[in-house]
């Protein structure tokens, strides 16, 4: 699914009170449920959030679904299993609210991304290399004047691979083609427990404009988290992770 950006009203409202009735709910993890932090193995477990996680699960009668950037693997390690649902890699990976876990085969063109993206790594101290499996992303948060010249080699390698550049928040990533994370929300929406609600899907990035996009055509809206000057499909905006938690905490309490 590529996005088609169209503008609502800046600076957006906050969203309304959440209403678990009819709805099910989409989350991004970094930037949306946690903090970005300098190295995506700095994230980790946090009691408030796992808490919530659980509750709203209860609360949605298990329509809540985490989709990230992210493997499965380490949504579930970080969010403590909280959350059946997951699809990661942007939707290249997937585990339903069962629990069974399904993904693409992974592109042999990888291989070559990754000597690319290690090469500008060892050449420029600070960038990081984050290899995914069915992915491969370049990290330039530390070393924002590499933007362009990364930028510019993903651009090359999806020209000469199957490979999709998908850029995100200081990040160039190599992916496998296949789902994006609207193609996530659909099949979520296919499948028990999720079919007939509306979707509501909560995001901060670029990667999560699918997302809106796929709960604006499903009836639902997208809530786009922090700061951005980008145009948005995002009907709603929270300022940041903290207010992320204390609006999904008002509907499920916050004793604990």
């Amino acid at each position: 699914m590529t996005a088609q950006i169209i503008a609502f009203p800046d600076p957006l409202p906050s969203p309304p009170p959440l209403d678990p009735a009819g709805h099910a709910l989409f989350l991004d993890l970094d930037g949306t449920l946690a903090a970005i932090a300098a190295r995506p193995g700095d994230v980790g477990p946090e009691p408030r959030r796992t808490f919530v996680l659980r509750r709203l699960v209860e609360r949605f009668d298990r329509r809540v679904a985490i989709v990230s950037g992210r493997t499965v693997a380490e949504v579930a390690q970080i969010t403590e299993n909280a959350v059946p649902a997951i699809a990661g890699v942007h939707g290249l990976q997937r585990r339903d609210a069962r629990g069974k876990e399904s993904g693409a085969v992974a592109d042999p063109d990888l291989a070559q991304a990754l000597e690319v993206f290690e090469g500008l790594a060892a050449a420029q101290p600070g960038l990081l290399v984050e290899d995914k499996g069915l992915s491969v992303a370049l990290h330039y948060r530390a070393r924002p004047g590499a933007c362009e010249a990364i930028r510019e080699a993903g651009r090359r390698l999806e020209a000469s691979t199957g490979l999709v550049l998908q850029e995100g928040d200081m990040v160039a990533e190599m992916r496998t083609a296949g789902d994006d994370k609207g193609a996530a929300v659909d099949r979520f929406l296919s499948e028990w427990p999720f079919q007939g609600a509306k979707p509501i899907f909560v995001g901060d990035d670029l990667t999560d404009e699918d997302g809106f996009l796929a709960a604006e055509a499903a009836g639902g809206y997208g809530i786009v988290v922090g700061v951005s000057t980008r145009r948005t499909i995002a009907r709603y905006r929270l300022a940041d992770p903290v207010a992320v938690l204390d609006w999904l905490e008002a509907v499920v309490g916050g004793a604990r």
